[in-house]
């Protein structure tokens, strides 16, 4: 489809992207929906852990977090909140996000779309339509997911929205590296590290690769270590590069949305894909010049901008 020309603009201190994401997701005071928690046992003898707010709507939507957040995180609570007034809503914990580490070595990656497929088909048949909306790594997650089932993508699947999504995950992960965005690397890494080292301890507390997680200062060296040995992946360039979501999206076959920030410090050139939405009649690309990685927060600081933006979107379909 053409490029949507977005209508956003903050004012002068949230044109700043490292405080539009800080504030937004740091900051800011958060809603705090009541959810219900459920618990699903999949066959290798794991789980994970829904957060729902159900309320006999014949919709729901499904929504996915992003890296090294939860059900509970800032804008998954405000999300939640805004659209369980009008749907049924279904927050995923990817495996270990929840509170709790799952049972398993392996954990979530920006590719992993077994959870998503799994309560999709526990939830399908007490819907009329079903949305997904994904958040940064959550939002890889929904586009590949799309593009790789396109073929076979139950009818009730009518829309899907991603948010600050970085569909090419070698270049994203790199710009994050980068000296300007250490404080959220380093964020990111004492949390990964923190639950990669507990789960090694379980089989061999004396494995020699707790060491080398602890020394690691980037994601290659983390997905290196831990993610792409551990999924079966050959290293962290097989593992970016196979569960990149932009390969996929010519293949997508529903409506769908990618709201990706100019200005987003986690994001590089090729985390906007320009070419697959205009060479896709069914993927909407809208880039506005100011958000920051999951912010866009409106002038006001009380709300982000995207959730009336995303209602509309869906509702159209």
């Amino acid at each position: 489809m053409p490029i949507i020309n977005s209508q956003f603009s903050p004012n002068f201190w949230f044109k700043n992207p490292h405080i539009n994401t800080i504030f937004s997701n740091r900051i800011k005071k958060q809603k705090s929906p009541k959810y219900l928690r459920k618990r699903y046992e999949t066959a290798d003898n794991d789980f994970f852990d829904v957060d729902t707010i159900l309320s006999e709507s014949d919709t729901a939507v499904i929504i996915l977090h992003g890296l090294e957040g939860s059900s509970k995180s800032g804008y998954i609570l405000e999300i939640a909140d805004y659209f369980s007034k009008t749907w049924d809503v279904w927050a995923m914990n990817h495996k270990s996000c929840s509170g709790e580490l799952n049972l398993r070595k392996t954990s979530y990656h920006s590719g992993r779309t077994e959870e998503l497929i799994f309560l999709l088909d526990e939830i399908i048949d007490n819907y009329r339509k079903i949305y997904i909306v994904g958040f940064s790594l959550g939002g890889n997650i929904t586009l590949k997911y799309l593009g790789e089932n396109a073929q076979e993508l139950h009818p009730k699947i009518k829309a899907a929205v991603a948010i600050s999504a970085p569909v090419h995950l070698n270049s994203s992960a790199r710009t994050l590296q980068e000296r300007k965005n250490w404080f959220y690397l380093n964020d990111f890494l004492v949390s990964l590290k923190k639950k990669a080292i507990e789960k090694i301890r379980r089989e061999d507390p004396d494995s020699a690769k707790i060491l080398l997680l602890e020394k690691a200062t980037t994601f290659v060296e983390f997905d290196n270590l831990y993610t792409a040995p551990v999924h079966g992946f050959l290293d962290a360039e097989d593992y970016w590069t196979k569960c990149s979501s932009r390969q996929f999206l010519p293949e997508i076959s529903i409506p769908t949305l990618i709201l990706n920030a100019e200005d987003d410090p986690f994001l590089s050139d090729e985390c906007y894909p320009y070419t697959e939405a205009m060479g896709n009649q069914q993927l909407y690309l809208e880039v506005p010049k100011y958000g920051g990685h999951v912010g866009f927060m409106e002038s006001s600081g009380r709300d982000r901008w995207y959730l009336h933006r995303l209602m509309t979107f869906l509702k159209n379909y």
